[in-house]
């Protein structure tokens, strides 16, 4: 029977991670996400059913546009398989308790303004917002350990990522500053603070390898949301773990 809900929410993931791939898209252009239809973007051909299989239609039609043979960016398939395979791992690590709805909707947000971030440099503040109103009611049912946690966590991570914003002079965008106040009501004080170093980290590594190898030049703008993904995804599952390891290290 396990088997079968780890298969379930796997599917339910590459459904809702090719949904994901149309609203990060469509509301950071300024798009709606219902209209219209789901087509391509050279053609404006309307996509059929079997068009529409997450990473299947990409694989069957090789990449390409069936009307066309427009080239079909490799990001389609990689958020669908990859927003299956956290939703997989979530299962897995949070097991299937309340808390496991946290997981999924933090993993969704995060994939959305990953999506939005790689597509146009933006977090927008529909997304964020709408995630932020759905997180209420779910704090106050499963709340934090003390219940105010959330609540510094929103005010220390928005506040301090708005104090870099403005010593970096314009080297933080307002979308991550949102992002963090958000992140911060959602996985408290201390676990915020853990994400920026790690999604500082990441970012850095990750920087230094691109600037390295030429794929980016030293003052080019490189997306920050992605980092702030991955740390936050990371921190969320291991956190706790990590942080014992500190204080004994200590």
């Amino acid at each position: 029977m396990e088997t079968i809900l780890y298969i379930y929410i796997f599917i339910l993931g590459l459904v809702l991670g090719s949904f994901y791939n149309v609203v990060g898209i469509r509301v950071a252009d300024g798009e709606s996400i219902v209209k219209p239809r789901s087509h391509c973007p050279r053609c404006q051909r309307t996509l059929s059913a079997s068009e529409l299989i997450p990473v299947l239609s990409y694989l069957f039609q090789r990449g390409t546009c069936k009307g066309c043979g427009t080239k079909v960016s490799i990001k389609y398939p990689l958020f669908e398989g990859l927003t299956a395979c956290l939703f997989l791992v979530a299962a897995v690590l949070v097991g299937w308790t309340s808390e496991l709805l946290i997981a999924l909707l933090l993993i969704s947000l995060l994939v959305i303004i990953t999506i939005s971030d790689l597509h146009k440099m933006l977090i927008p503040n529909k997304i964020l917002l709408f995630f932020f109103i759905v997180f209420i009611p779910i704090t106050v049912l499963i709340p934090h350990e003390p219940w105010w946690d959330g609540i510094v966590g929103f005010f220390v991570g928005g506040g301090l990522l708005y104090l870099i914003a403005i010593v970096s002079r314009g080297g933080m965008g307002g979308g991550d500053v949102k992002l963090f106040a958000v992140l911060g009501f959602i996985l408290g004080t201390r676990d915020v603070l853990l994400t920026l170093f790690a999604a500082t980290f990441i970012g850095a590594v990750v920087g230094g390898i691109m600037m390295m190898t030429g794929k980016v030049k030293r003052k080019n703008p490189i997306p920050f949301g992605p980092f702030i993904a991955i740390g936050a995804l990371v921190i969320y599952f291991f956190g706790e773990s990590l942080w014992h390891w500190y204080v004994q290290f200590l």
